[in-house]
């Protein structure tokens, strides 16, 4: 009678390794993508907070120029009504009085 032998056959030992190895491999190229994907949206978000920044500033430069025009306008104003009063002061002085 033939005895059957127990155990692992070469076959079933190959199929094994390259079963683990294929779920290494799997596992290796998770965490690579994984890590990759962490480093992008870290630089995402930093470049986000410096637009965000950016956007902040440009409002804060964006009311100071209306601030600027507004103060230009009222100066303007004045001088204008300063130099209207001298002009009316000047002609008043030259005019014959009655």
């Amino acid at each position: 009678m033939h005895r059957k032998e127990k155990g692992i056959s070469l076959g079933i030992l190959s199929i094994a390794m390259l079963s683990m190895a294929i779920i290494l491999i799997l596992a290796l190229m998770k965490v690579y993508l994984s890590n990759q994907i962490y480093h992008e949206s870290k630089e995402i978000n930093l470049v986000e907070a410096e637009v965000a920044a950016l956007k902040e500033e440009h409002s804060i430069l964006q009311m100071n120029v209306e601030q600027l025009k507004y103060k230009n306008r009222i100066t303007d104003t004045i001088f204008s009504m300063e130099e209207n009063k001298e002009i009316t002061d000047v002609a008043e002085e030259e005019a014959p009085h009655d």
